[in-house]
């Protein structure tokens, strides 16, 4: 596999999985890594930049759209849009942390950007997040791996 594909394909595999579509980039990541399949900190990197570009998406959606939350195309359901709401009112804006965490992490972002959190802001909680997370497939991977 070239290294654009390789690098390309984990990028693209972490976008799409921090977007509301389902998907996992975990895996790929750390089948990636246990199979030396590129360089672990190249690798950490894609995953990390596709991640929060697909989380920056999310912002931009809720910046933009959350004006029309409650419609039946809406990507977030009025209840997980209400209970993430409710969650980044309480606790703040080091919630994004949390950004990773299924099923409540894509609502997160979009309430950030409906909320108009400053992007750097969210840019630098949504990475810390995510890069612990992805530091920690990693380990594991290579654990794993031997």
């Amino acid at each position: 596999m070239t290294p654009f594909a390789l690098y390309g394909s984990l990028a693209l595999s972490a976008f799409l999985s921090a977007t509301l579509l389902p998907g996992t980039s975990e895996g790929l990541f750390a089948y990636y890594i246990a199979t030396e399949s590129g360089s672990p900190m190249g690798l950490l990197l894609a995953a990390v930049i596709g991640n929060v570009a697909g989380s920056m998406l999310n912002w931009v959606l809720g910046r933009f759209l959350a004006r029309f939350r409650g419609r039946k195309w809406f990507p977030v359901s009025e209840k997980r849009y209400d209970q993430a709401q409710r969650g980044f009112a309480r606790y703040g804006q080091w919630t994004l942390l949390f950004a990773w965490l299924p099923v409540i992490g894509d609502p997160l972002t979009i309430v950030a950007g409906a909320l108009r959190v400053p992007p750097l802001n969210f840019l630098f909680w949504v990475t810390l997040g995510k890069l612990g997370r992805y530091l920690l497939v990693l380990q594991a991977a290579q654990l794993l791996a031997g």
